[in-house]
């Protein structure tokens, strides 16, 4: 598959996967009370305002030109969380709406799978593509779930476990907070990453097509053409 059909099938399912993720994230925050989001535009599906120029345009594109698969992020939506009517409880939900938004977008593609899959069997080109990128919608957003939900201020796993401990330990967490990035990439290195989000992103993605009745031998091409997958 070439670089711009890599494109052409990754652009979507990425851009929409991050944008309603902080979208999300934000107009839970309204809902308790903080409206700092709204205040600043970004309660909006527009993806150009919620662009970041390193995490949207930057990383997807290296990662499209050298693997042929797309990964990224937003501009995070600004949180108040002093705002909150209730700062410690609230936080939970605002940053769990996140990983939901991407559960509900998961579902989505494979709705868009489930209609096209038959025909991209039968060899329909533009079925194909809807297959391709349903499938990349899938996975991206499956992506983001578990990476959000890994433990690690400032991800979003790390602000609800802070909001459901005790305030000592919460105090510790938030002590973390300016060492998340270098945990991550130290979690890379390590290769945990891979088995703490691409691999279960996988084993979900299989899960999702056995409740929907495909055989891995109608999609396994399928996914092998937009992921770099062993054989």
């Amino acid at each position: 598959m070439s670089t711009i059909q890599s494109i052409s099938i990754w652009a979507i399912p990425v851009l929409f996967a991050i944008t309603l993720h902080e979208v999300a994230h934000g107009w839970v925050a309204k809902k308790f009370g903080d409206f700092t989001a709204e205040s600043l535009g970004r309660l909006s599906f527009n993806p150009i305002k919620h662009i970041d120029p390193v995490g949207t345009i930057l990383v997807p594109a290296i990662l499209i030109i050298t693997t042929g698969y797309a990964f990224g992020w937003a501009k995070p939506v600004p949180i108040n969380f002093n705002q909150l009517r209730n700062p410690k409880k609230d936080m939970v939900w605002v940053a769990a709406a996140g990983p939901f938004a991407n559960v509900i977008m998961t579902i989505f593609w494979a709705v868009i799978f489930f209609i096209f899959i038959g025909a991209a069997n039968d060899n329909e080109q533009y079925a194909k593509f809807f297959v391709y990128m349903s499938l990349a919608g899938i996975f991206i957003n499956l992506v983001l779930m578990f990476l959000n939900l890994l433990p690690i201020p400032p991800l979003d796993g790390g602000r609800v476990l802070s909001g459901l401990v005790p305030n000592k330990i919460s105090i510790l967490l938030s002590k973390l907070e300016p060492y998340g990035l270098f945990i991550m990439v130290g979690l890379l290195f390590l290769g945990l990453l891979n088995k703490l989000v691409f691999l279960p992103s996988l084993l979900v993605l299989f899960f999702i097509m056995s409740i929907l009745g495909i055989q891995p031998a109608d999609f396994i091409p399928h996914l092998q053409t937009i992921l770099p997958l062993e054989n």
